[in-house]
């Protein structure tokens, strides 16, 4: 995984920022603390963050969904995206991690805003399936364990209304998933789920190169 778009040289790429990123100070300053934890590569890029807010508002999202918080700069370029009754349900194990998530949500003032669920993410999407919540989110981001991404993705095609979008991180997985020698579990997972995504007639699709792939898919 990467934290910035593959294939740009370092000129290139820091001119890409110079002309297009307009990142709030908040997000610059828990991406700075995130650079400094062992994890950092597990952080968006600043590029795909300020993307997916673009996307929010786009489709006029009210109430999102997240599988993968870590520090939580994807939850919040999300919130800060989205009107002030906006909501995004967000799902990660690690009260360690998401500690930092909830300082930085706080002082941006939306912590109202994210309504966090320390558990298994499939256990708490099937209990949002369970609780009458089909067909009711805008927008998902998934962004968390690859060996379980189809099951994530099933569930929050489910959860997404007709017309909202899915967002898959890590798609093009640093460009192993192009090399074919190249077999271990999570490479062949997401190679697998790409496969079935080209596959799926029931989204409108565009895999798009920026940080380390994102996949777009619409719910017919």
């Amino acid at each position: 995984m990467t934290n910035q778009t593959l294939g740009l040289e370092p000129q290139l790429y820091e001119y890409l920022l110079s002309v297009s990123l307009r990142e709030p100070e908040i997000l610059a300053q828990l991406r700075q603390e995130t650079a400094q934890h062992p994890m950092s590569m597990m952080q968006i890029a600043p590029e795909q963050g300020q993307f997916m807010a673009l996307l929010v508002q786009l489709i006029g999202a009210k109430k999102t969904l997240e599988v993968g918080v870590f520090t939580g700069y994807s939850s919040l370029v999300v919130a800060l995206a989205l009107p002030p009754e906006g909501k995004v349900v967000a799902c990660d194990v690690s009260e360690e991690f998401t500690a930092i998530a909830r300082r930085y949500w706080q002082q941006a003032g939306v912590s109202d805003k994210i309504d966090l669920h320390i558990a298994p993410a499939m256990e708490t999407l099937d209990k949002l399936i369970a609780a009458g919540e089909t067909g009711t989110f805008d927008f998902a981001f998934i962004d968390a364990d690859k060996s379980n991404y189809d099951g994530y993705y099933e569930r929050s095609l489910q959860l997404v209304r007709p017309g909202g979008l899915i967002v898959i991180d890590n798609v093009l997985w640093s460009g192993r998933v192009a090399d074919q020698g190249i077999q271990d579990n999570r490479t062949t997972k997401i190679r697998a789920f790409n496969e079935k995504l080209h596959q799926d007639q029931r989204v409108s699709l565009s895999l798009v190169p920026i940080a380390d792939g994102l996949t777009l898919a619409r719910k017919h």
